[in-house]
């Protein structure tokens, strides 16, 4: 155990997924792991989307059927019941945040720098991590949600009537207090939004670097076995909490845009 400690000392469960400088933007910024990632997002979306929905066939098969079933549901069981005749100005913005955001889930999972040292022989280091569990970037998700409800709700009710219905109605004495609160409360949806998508994924990748670790610390086959099977496991449940996490970010989304196009409820 002797020898291990001062590679353990050097070891940390967060290195492998944190954002790290790749390379300098004119002498401006730096292009961190986690822009790259999302950037991939991006492109992968703006490829793949277009290609698999411009196709027009009568039934769809494979990857389309699935990509076409996830949008029906968003649209039809998570959208309508909260924007009722609104849904279809809303749900290209719902649509996009969920597969954005799944996209960026599992490209975190996914150890890019090994596939393309594997696909090329190039050794990209760090190039990869996860962005959603960087709180700057699950937060900023949450800001553009954040502005997208209020300005939502401004857009179909009008200002005055949207800051009116804004807080429950109440004696007048207590107005200032209740429109306060109602402010705290509106912030504290998009600090939830952002914490919980930041917190349920770090938690994972941190979950399956100590499994890795285990490795490392016990040194026999026995340890060696039992952690690889538990990596295993554990990583196809972080498929599902990609999917999961993805759709709860989206469920709370739309909750809040219904919330303020319909105050009245």
């Amino acid at each position: 155990m002797g020898p291990m400690r001062p590679l353990l000392a050097m070891t940390s469960p967060i290195e492998h997924f944190t954002s790290k400088p790749l390379f300098s933007v004119f002498g401006l910024f730096n292009f961190t792991s986690h822009m790259f990632v999302v950037t991939l997002a991006t492109l992968v979306l703006l490829v793949v989307l277009p290609l698999t929905f411009n196709r027009r066939p009568l039934v769809r098969s494979g990857f389309g059927n699935a990509l076409e079933a996830i949008c029906l549901y968003l649209r039809e069981e998570v959208a309508r019941p909260f924007l009722h005749e609104r849904t279809d100005r809303y749900i290209g913005y719902i649509w996009t945040i969920f597969f954005f955001i799944l996209t960026m889930n599992l490209l975190g999972i996914m150890p890019l720098d090994k596939i393309v040292l594997l696909a090329s022989g190039m050794r990209l280091k760090h190039w990869g991590g996860a962005p959603t569990a960087n709180i700057w970037i699950t937060g900023t998700l949450a800001f553009c949600a954040f502005l997208l409800f209020h300005m939502a709700g401004i857009r179909e009710n009008g200002l005055l009537k949207y800051v009116k219905d804004f807080s429950p109605k109440v004696p007048w004495p207590l107005m200032p207090f209740m429109f306060f609160m109602e402010l705290v409360s509106s912030c504290v949806r998009m600090f939830s939004l952002a914490i919980r998508l930041f917190a349920n994924i770090m938690a994972g990748h941190i979950l399956l670097a100590a499994l890795f670790m285990f490795i490392v610390i016990f040194q026999n086959p026995f340890a060696a076995t039992a952690s690889t099977l538990a990596q295993v496991v554990m990583t196809i449940m972080e498929i599902f909490v990609a999917f999961l996490q993805a759709y709860i970010f989206t469920f709370l989304t739309t909750i809040f845009i219904g919330m303020a196009v319909h105050p009245e409820h």
